[in-house]
C-alpha cells in the first residue's frame, strides 16, 4: 500500500491491513495504530509509537480512512497520551474509577453477612446456565433501558443477541427458588477483576448485592487474593458508596476519550 500523504514530515505511515497502521522512519516501524469494532458498534482505537510526531501522523492517516465517532481509552494518569489524543481533537467521553477491593471480611466488615430471606447464593460454577442467561439478559435489557449499556464500564463488552455469555464458570448469582435475581462476573488472570455486579430493577435495595459481594471476596480471599480490583462509573455513586463502605479505595481513573 502507498505511504499516506500528510502535512507532517519525518515518517511515512502505511496501512498494512484493513485496521492496523505502521508509521516508518526509512523501513524502521516507530509506530503502531490500530482500530477494532466493539460488539456494540462502537469503533476504538489504539496508537503505540515512540515519538510524538509518529502518533500525529498515525492519528491523521487513522482519522481520515476511518468513520466518526471514534473512542479511545487511556489512564488518567498517563498525561502525556490524553495530551497526545487530545491533540487530535478527542474530549472527555466519560470517566471510571478503579478500586482496590480488600477481600479479608475482618477488613470488608462482611464476615457475618447473610442475604435476605428466600434468597441463597450459588457460587461461580454451580449456576443453571439457562437461568443465568436470562437473568444476564433481563439485567442488560434494563440497563439499556434506562442509563444504556454503555454507561456500563467500558471492560463489560455488550456481546451480540444470544450470546451474552461466554463463560458461565466465572458467574456466581442471587437465586429465589424459581430465577435468579443478581448476578457477579470474576475473571483472573493476573490479578482478580470484578467486572460486573448488578442486581435486577426489582430486586434492589434488599441487600442482595452486599450478600453477592461478601460471598465473592471470602472467595477470593479463601484462594490467596488480598485484593480485587473493579471499575465504577464516575456517575454510579451507589456503587462507589459500596465499594467504599467496605475499605476499597480509589486506584485509579480511566478515560474514554471520543472524536
Amino acid at each position: 500500500m502507498k505511504p499516506f500523504p500528510s502535512r507532517l514530515s519525518g515518517y511515512a505511515v502505511t496501512r498494512v491491513a484493513d485496521r492496523h497502521w505502521h508509521a516508518l522512519d526509512d523501513d524502521l516501524v516507530v509506530g503502531r495504530g490500530y482500530a477494532e469494532h466493539r460488539p456494540d458498534g462502537r469503533l476504538f482505537v489504539s496508537i503505540d509509537a515512540w515519538h510524538d510526531a509518529a502518533f500525529d501522523r498515525l492519528a491523521e492517516a487513522m482519522l481520515a480512512d476511518l468513520p466518526a465517532p471514534l473512542h479511545t481509552l487511556v489512564d488518567e494518569a498517563d498525561t502525556e497520551l490524553t495530551v497526545r489524543w487530545r491533540r487530535a481533537g478527542f474530549t472527555i467521553g466519560r470517566r471510571e474509577w478503579e478500586y482496590a477491593v480488600p477481600t479479608d471480611p475482618r477488613v470488608t466488615g462482611l464476615a457475618h453477612v447473610q442475604p435476605p430471606s428466600g434468597v441463597t447464593i450459588v457460587p461461580a460454577g454451580q449456576t443453571d446456565e439457562d437461568l443465568l442467561r436470562a437473568v444476564d439478559r433481563a439485567i442488560r435489557d434494563e440497563v439499556e433501558a434506562t442509563a444504556g449499556w454503555r454507561s456500563m464500564p467500558a471492560e463489560v463488552i455488550p456481546l451480540p443477541e444470544g450470546d451474552t455469555i461466554v463463560d458461565p464458570s466465572k458467574y456466581a448469582v442471587a437465586a429465589a427458588p424459581d430465577r435468579y435475581l443478581a448476578l457477579v462476573r470474576v475473571v483472573t488472570v493476573i490479578r482478580p477483576r470484578i467486572g460486573l455486579l448488578a442486581v435486577r430493577a426489582g430486586e434492589r435495595r434488599r441487600g442482595i448485592a452486599r450478600a453477592l459481594l461478601a460471598h465473592t471476596l471470602e472467595t477470593l480471599h479463601r484462594s490467596g487474593f488480598d485484593t480485587a480490583w473493579a471499575e465504577v462509573h464516575e456517575s454510579n455513586e451507589a456503587a462507589s458508596a459500596l465499594l467504599e463502605g467496605i475499605g476499597a479505595r480509589p486506584a485509579g481513573s480511566n478515560l474514554e476519550l471520543v472524536r
